[in-house]
């Protein structure tokens, strides 16, 4: 069976993975003219499921070595005297497997891990699709008509594949009233392996250093009601930021200088996306595009990678039977998916404090828990809203199916 992969960012590559595995032929097809192999995107964490999946694809030696390895976290309060947070204590409690990567480094070993056995289609992307049954018959931008079994929109919050087989994006659209930005920048502070975080109410402002590259990556986060821009204007978005930061004073002063040389900028509503089914005939929705659970604060990384995982494990079991696989990835990921979107608010509240309260008791809070004895951790980090809907879902075993005829 030939499948078209929309989105070659971390669902897109995992699924076509397993998708080869299991005998299928996967085309990933991505919007920009070649992979973003730098280091852009902000620091995205891979739970115990999630990395479990990939050390079954081989990658998670490549991941382990790529991790972020922040050791250090200064909160710091208008007023207030900073609290430092163990960082590396904090995470042992967490999960020996778990591992907070940047988002451009997975995607290039996702991608090395790839390329030799699935057909990407970079500069390219979907303008019409046909599903008449039996197949889909895409046309795209660039002209070419080509028919697939199945279509599968891995394209992210902003979906192309979503917008042609579910309609336009606004019903489906939940914001919850926060934004990230994040951008590259020269190390001005020496911070190494160090983190610096400043909150207020409404607020947060982070700093950390890349190691691989010796830059820091500057990171906002702020409430506001729901604004109106362009998601493809990153001249409009960066004047957004300014605007919301221009007064803010610590060190933000000194970060906005360098906002407009920012190459790898970045900037996105906390929102999410909510559908009454992932799939329509033979075209179907993992990770972000059918079921995002908000950027930065729904552990959506990984629900990618756990999805992606599944939908190809139950197509390659449901065998010629599309709409069997579809219904039970769905089935399967859907406590999952619903339980991280639950969640996603009461975890902004926290890194992004609501109220003088919440602010007052975070920092103390994060400094406290690396404290604690390593089996107390990983019991407050079990019930934790994020670990605990990823590990909610055991890690279905497909080996069985390795390369059966489909």
């Amino acid at each position: 069976m030939k499948v078209l992969i929309s989105g070659a960012s971390v669902a897109g590559p995992v699924l076509a993975h397993w998708l080869h595995r299991y005998g299928f032929e996967p085309t990933i097809v991505e919007r920009t003219p070649a992979l973003r192999h730098g280091l852009g995107g902000h620091a995205v964490d891979l739970f115990s499921s999630a990395a479990e999946v990939t050390r079954r694809m081989g990658c998670w030696d490549a991941i382990d070595a790529a991790r972020t390895r922040l050791d250090s976290l200064t909160i710091e309060r208008f007023g207030k005297r900073p609290v430092q947070v163990d960082l590396g204590r904090m995470y042992a409690g967490l999960s020996s497997s778990h591992v907070e990567i940047l988002r451009g480094e997975l995607t290039r070993i996702l991608y090395d891990t790839t390329r030799d056995s699935t057909e990407y289609l970079f500069g390219d992307s979907i303008a019409t699709m046909s599903d008449d049954g039996t197949g889909v018959d895409v046309t795209f931008d660039s002209g070419t008509e080509r028919r697939f079994d199945l279509v599968v929109g891995a394209d992210g919050l902003y979906s192309n594949v979503r917008r042609l087989a579910f309609g336009p994006e606004g019903p489906l659209h939940r914001p919850l009233g926060g934004y990230l930005a994040v951008f590259s920048m020269p190390d001005l502070f020496g911070l190494g392996n160090r983190t610096l975080a400043h909150l207020s109410v409404g607020k947060l402002v982070g700093i950390y250093g890349v190691r691989q590259t010796g830059l820091t990556r500057a990171g906002f986060l702020f409430r506001a009601p729901e604004l109106q821009y362009d998601y493809r204007d990153k001249n409009e978005q960066k004047a957004l930021l300014a605007k919301e930061f221009g007064d803010y004073g610590w060190k933000v002063p000194q970060l906005l200088q360098h906002l407009d040389a920012a190459e790898d900028f970045y900037f996105d509503s906390i929102s999410q996306i909510t559908l009454d089914s992932w799939y329509r005939g033979r075209i179907g929705l993992v990770g972000d595009a059918g079921y995002c659970p908000g950027p930065a604060v729904g552990g959506g990384t990984s629900l990618a990678v756990v999805s992606a995982y599944v939908l190809a494990g139950e197509l390659a079991a449901a065998r010629s039977d599309l709409q069997s696989g579809l219904r039970n990835y769905e089935r399967i990921i859907r406590p999952l998916a619903d339980l991280s979107r639950r969640i996603s608010p009461k975890v902004m509240g926290t890194i992004i404090p609501g109220g003088p309260l919440a602010l007052r008791l975070m920092p103390h809070a994060a400094a406290v828990l690396p404290k604690l004895p390593t089996a107390v951790q990983r019991l407050i980090w079990s019930q934790n809203a994020v670990g605990k809907a990823i590990s909610s879902v055991p890690l279905p075993d497909y080996s069985d199916l390795t390369r059966l005829p489909v």
